[in-house]
């Protein structure tokens, strides 16, 4: 793409604080997990105060998408780390695509989802690993991603399961 129709790079300081969730990615020793609470809590209240169904946050992910790969690559570029741990935009995504199924009074569905979720993020299973090989933010968003659709297909089962 020529330069000229490139964006513009993103302030460092508003890509810092997207890409670590209002700065959740730096809780010490389990980054990826606080900002998957944070993610969960600021759903739970869109859900509960604002009326929202929980698959309004799976179409937010999406939207989101593209400003999280930026946010992701200049923090990362920013860094000199190819996926630095700050970096938990990523988790976010992943958890609300995850939690699109699940019904909005169900504690064990929500819950579930973001254990689901994580386990998935953490071991990456099912080809979730060779997706973070992908270029720049796309590749810290993609295995995200992944493991927020296969853990939605967990949550379904639950809810249909009638858990």
């Amino acid at each position: 793409m020529p330069a000229s129709l490139r964006a513009a790079p993103m302030n460092r300081r508003i890509a810092l604080a997207l890409a670590t969730w209002g700065y959740s990615g730096f809780v010490p020793g389990a980054p990826g997990t606080a900002g998957a609470i944070v993610a969960l809590g600021l759903a739970w209240l869109g859900v509960h105060r604002a009326g929202l169904p929980p698959w309004a946050f799976s179409v937010a992910a999406f939207l989101l998408l593209p400003l999280a790969i930026k946010a992701s690559e200049t923090v990362a570029r920013q860094m000199e780390v190819e996926d630095p741990s700050i970096v938990v935009i990523d988790e976010v995504l992943g958890l609300w695509i995850a939690l699109a199924p699940a019904a909005p009074d169900s504690p064990v569905q929500w819950i579930a989802g973001l254990a689901l979720f994580r386990i998935l993020d953490i071991l990456k299973p099912l080809g979730l690993r060779r997706l973070e090989s992908l270029p720049g933010g796309f590749g810290v968003l993609a295995d995200d991603v992944g493991a927020g659709g296969y853990a939605m297909i967990g949550v379904a089962l639950l809810r249909w399961g009638g858990l």
